[in-house]
């Protein structure tokens, strides 16, 4: 089997900027991979995902609850592993993805009392690796930011882009929960975690960027 590496954080936490960053110094050493970003927006096995995040099922997060919620990404997922990339990582070859199961582990776990969320995470690594059959990643990178610095770094980024939050996005108190539940993941799941504040500032890009890449470099000389 190839490798499969996954970027995962808090929303606001730069992981498009990093992603970004990390398949460039890959391309730049020469290194062959493919690439992947969940959701997948455009492909219609996100049909699902879209009418939840547009709040068509409900305006707030716990309006669709975690399994269910799980199962709309889980589906994009399948499809993109049977249509893009299974082959390729069949074959040995490395797989980049921006966000992955990992996502549901943050997000749909966060909609639980704290003392059902082991249950949900050992049901959604059986129902997406086992059950569905989706490859376990070999390493997971989890970018936690604050949920203060989140909150300032997306409405940096409304303004910059000119675009509009998900329902996810709108919820502060949610926010806060999944990044409470997002380390708890980190240490059920094993995770590779990689605080982006230090001494109540975000870090620079670039100072993110060389700790990604050591994690990475070193799961590749493996």
């Amino acid at each position: 089997m190839g490798k499969l590496i996954v970027l995962e954080g808090t929303d606001g936490s730069g992981k498009s900027t990093q992603f970004q960053r990390l398949r460039q110094r890959l391309t730049d050493r020469g290194t062959p991979f493919k690439d992947l970003v969940f959701p997948r927006y455009s492909q219609p096995s996100s049909a699902l995902i879209r009418m939840y995040l547009d709040g068509q099922f409900g305006t707030h997060p716990s309006d669709v609850n975690g399994y269910a919620a799980s199962a709309f990404f889980a589906v994009d997922r399948y499809a993109s592993y049977k249509q893009d990339w299974g082959r390729w990582y069949d074959d040995g070859g490395l797989v980049l993805s921006d966000r992955y199961t990992t996502s549901n582990a943050v997000h749909q776990a966060s909609k639980m009392p704290p003392e059902d969320r082991p249950g949900f995470l050992e049901w959604l690594y059986d129902f997406e690796y086992c059950r569905l059959g989706l490859p376990r990643p070999d390493l997971v990178v989890y970018l936690d930011v604050p949920t203060g610095h989140t909150a300032q770094l997306m409405q940096r980024r409304e303004r910059d882009t000119n675009t509009s939050a998900d329902i996810h996005e709108q919820d502060l108190s949610y926010l806060s929960v999944c990044r409470e539940t997002g380390r708890a993941a980190a240490r059920f799941y094993g995770w590779t975690v990689i605080d982006c504040v230090r001494d109540g500032a975000m870090r620079s890009i670039e100072d993110i960027h060389e700790e990604i890449f050591a994690k990475v470099a070193k799961e590749l000389e493996e």
